[in-house]
C-alpha cells in the first residue's frame, strides 16, 4: 500500500530561518525568517523583482536556498503566477491529479474493507490504518469541495473539457479551485486574485479566512490583503537589509512601513549633517595644525601643534567610527512618470455603434470617446470585457456593428497578460518598438520617451533578457510599451495584474490626470472604489442556456 501525503492539521509547521537566495549574481532574498502556523494568514508585498515568487518556491521546496534552512511538517499547495498554455490534459485530469491522495485513500479503504470481510490475516490493522488516512484527508468530501470551489470561482466544471481550449483566466480558476478543494495544511498563492470577478474575489476571501491551515499569499490586491492578512511580510529594502514583518494586518503594515521609512530617512539626514560637521571640524583642525608650525614670537608653539594634532586625530577617529556604523540612504523607489499624453479637443477619438461578438460580447454596445473621457467597464467573467476592448482596439472584428477611429488617432490596448517572453533585452525590445513607431510615422522623433524616463524599470533590469524578468517586471515593460506610443486613447484590461501596490497607486493617480481618453476594465476592488466617480458601463453576464422541461409526473 503506497504512502499517502497526509495533512498534519494542528501539528503543521512551515518555517524558514536566515534564508539567502541569489540569482544571476544578484541577491534576491537575504536574512529571511518566517514562521507560518495553522490559522496564520500571511500577505507578502514588495516591489516587482524583490523575490516574492522566489519565496513561495523556497517554502514549497521547488527551490533550494543558497543558505539557511526550511522546515516543513504537513502538506502544501502552490499556485504560481504562470500556467502552461499547451496542456493536453482535461479539466477532469487536472482534478484527479490534485485529489490523487484522497482518491487513493478511498480505494485503499475499500480494499481493506474487502480484506476484513474475507477474514484475511492483518486485515483489521490495515482497515484501521486506511480509515485513519481517509478521515485525515476527508476523502469522501474531496470532489464536493472542488465542485463548490469551481462554482464559487466561476470556473469551468465540465471534466471532459480540454485545458488548452480554456482561456488563461479559466485555467487559473480551475487550478485555484483544485487547490482549495484539496484542503492542504498550507496554501501558497501567487497573485491569486488575477482573473477573478467580484463573486470569485468574495469567495476566495472567505475561503482563505475560513482555512484552518496557514496561508502565504503574494498579492498586489489591497482589498484582499486588508480582508484576509493577519501578518504582512515586506521584502522591500530596509535600513539593515532584513525583511520586515508587520502584525496588525494590512493597516498595521501601512502604518509600520511609513514609520520605518520616516525613521530611516531621519537617521540618514542626521548622519549626513554629522558628516558635514566633522568635515568642517577636520578642516579647522588642519588649518590650526598648519599655522601652528609657524607661530608668532613667543612660546607655546609645540603645545599648540600638539593640541591641533590631537584634535585632528580625534576627528579622524570619529570619522572612522561613523564610517563603520554608516547608515545607508533610503533606496529611492522608482516612481511612475506618465508621459504627457496628447489631447485632440472637439474630436471623437473612438466610436462604437452597436457592436457585438457572437458567444463573447452578448449584447450590443455603443460608446463615443473624446480626449479626457473616462470609462470603467465591469461585469462578471465571461461578460465580454476583454472582447469589447479588443474590438475597440481593432484586434477583433465585431460580428455586428462597427467601430470608427479617425485617421491619426493613436490607440493602445494593454492586455491582461504579457506576450511570451524572449531572450531579447528589455531595453532593446523597447527601443525597437519606438523605432518602429517613428519609421511608421506614428511618432515624431522628438516624441519618443526613453525607457528609463518612465520610472518603470531600473537600469539593471532594463539590460536583462525579458525571459529573466519576474512576471511583475514583464508587466512593467508591457505598460512602458503601451505608453511609448503616447496614445490619445488608452485601453486597459486588468492593468493592476502583477503590479506592486505602490505602482498601482501611482498609476491610478496618473490616469485621473492624463489628457488621454481612458477605458478601464478591472476586477480590482480597491481600484473600482478609486474610480467610482467615472462613467460606468456594466456588461451583462453570459445568458444561461434554456433548459428543456422534463416530463410531468
Amino acid at each position: 500500500m503506497p504512502t499517502l501525503a497526509l495533512p498534519a492539521r494542528d501539528r503543521a509547521q512551515l518555517t524558514c530561518a536566515d534564508v539567502h537566495v541569489a540569482r544571476g549574481g544578484r541577491t534576491v532574498l537575504r536574512h529571511l525568517d518566517l514562521q507560518v502556523s495553522p490559522g496564520a494568514r500571511w500577505g507578502v508585498v514588495g516591489e516587482n523583482g524583490r523575490g516574492k515568487s522566489t519565496l513561495l518556491h523556497v517554502l514549497a521546496g521547488a527551490l533550494v536556498p543558497d543558505a539557511g534552512t526550511v522546515h516543513r511538517v504537513g502538506t502544501l499547495a502552490l499556485a504560481e503566477q504562470q500556467m502552461p498554455a499547451d496542456d493536453g490534459r482535461t479539466v477532469g485530469d487536472f482534478i484527479d491529479e490534485h485529489l490523487a491522495d484522497a482518491r487513493a485513500a478511498v480505494r485503499d479503504l475499500d480494499a481493506a474493507a474487502a480484506a476484513l470481510a474475507a477474514g484475511r490475516p492483518g486485515a483489521e490493522a490495515a482497515y484501521a490504518h486506511a480509515l485513519e488516512a481517509a478521515r485525515a484527508l476527508d476523502a469522501w468530501d474531496a470532489d464536493r469541495r472542488v465542485d463548490v470551489a469551481l462554482a464559487g470561482l466561476g470556473a469551468v466544471s465540465d471534466r471532459a473539457r480540454p485545458l488548452d481550449t480554456l482561456s488563461i483566466g479559466q485555467r487559473y480558476r480551475v487550478r485555484l479551485a483544485c487547490l482549495l478543494g484539496a484542503d492542504d495544511d498550507f496554501l501558497l498563492l501567487d497573485e491569486p486574485t488575477n482573473h477573478l470577478d467580484l463573486a470569485g474575489l468574495h469567495f476566495l476571501t472567505e475561503r482563505l479566512r475560513a482555512h484552518a491551515g496557514g496561508s502565504v499569499v503574494v498579492s498586489h490586491d489591497r482589498a484582499l490583503l486588508a480582508d484576509m492578512a493577519t501578518h504582512v511580510l515586506d521584502l522591500d529594502p530596509t535600513r539593515d537589509g532584513r525583511p520586515r514583518v508587520y502584525g496588525g494586518g494590512y493597516d498595521g503594515y501601512r502604518e509600520g512601513r511609513a514609520a520605518e521609512r520616516a525613521r530611516w530617512a531621519a537617521e540618514y539626514e542626521q548622519q549626513q549633517a554629522e558628516h558635514v560637521r566633522l568635515a568642517q571640524a577636520l578642516s579647522e583642525a588642519q588649518n590650526r595644525l598648519s599655522t601652528g608650525w609657524r607661530p608668532d614670537k613667543g612660546t607655546g608653539k609645540h603645545q599648540r601643534a600638539t593640541r591641533a594634532g590631537a584634535l585632528a586625530r580625534a576627528v579622524h577617529r570619529r570619522q572612522d567610527d561613523l564610517a563603520r556604523h554608516r547608515v545607508t540612504a533610503p533606496v529611492p523607489p522608482r516612481h511612475l512618470a506618465l508621459p504627457e499624453l496628447p489631447a485632440r479637443p472637439g474630436v471623437v477619438l473612438l466610436r462604437a455603434d452597436e457592436v457585438a461578438v457572437a458567444g463573447r460580447l452578448h449584447r450590443p454596445v455603443s460608446l463615443a470617446l473624446e480626449s479626457g473621457d473616462r470609462l470603467a467597464v465591469s461585469g462578471p467573467n465571461g461578460a465580454g470585457k476583454s472582447t469589447l476592448l479588443a474590438v475597440l482596439a481593432g484586434e477583433l472584428a465585431p460580428d455586428v456593428g462597427r467601430v470608427h477611429r479617425p485617421h491619426g488617432v493613436r490607440l493602445h490596448l494593454l492586455g491582461q497578460e504579457s506576450p511570451r517572453a524572449t531572450g531579447e533585452r528589455a531595453r532593446e525590445l523597447y527601443e525597437a518598438h519606438t523605432a518602429r513607431l517613428v519609421s511608421a510615422g506614428v511618432l515624431a522623433a522628438g516624441e519618443v520617451v526613453g525607457l528609463g524616463a518612465l520610472g518603470l524599470l531600473g537600469a539593471r533590469d532594463a539590460n536583462r533578457p525579458v525571459a529573466e524578468l519576474s512576471t511583475g517586471q514583464q508587466r512593467r515593460l508591457d505598460l512602458a510599451l503601451a505608453l511609448a506610443s503616447r496614445p490619445h486613447v488608452l485601453l486597459l484590461d486588468e492593468p493592476t495584474n502583477h503590479l506592486s501596490i505602490a505602482l498601482v497607486d501611482e498609476l491610478t493617480e496618473a490616469l485621473r490626470a492624463t489628457a488621454a481618453a481612458v477605458v478601464l476594465a478591472t476586477h480590482d476592488r480597491q481600484l473600482q472604489r478609486d474610480v467610482s466617480s467615472w462613467p460606468h458601463l456594466a456588461l451583462a453576464p453570459r445568458p444561461l442556456p434554456l433548459s428543456t422541461p422534463g416530463p410531468r409526473p
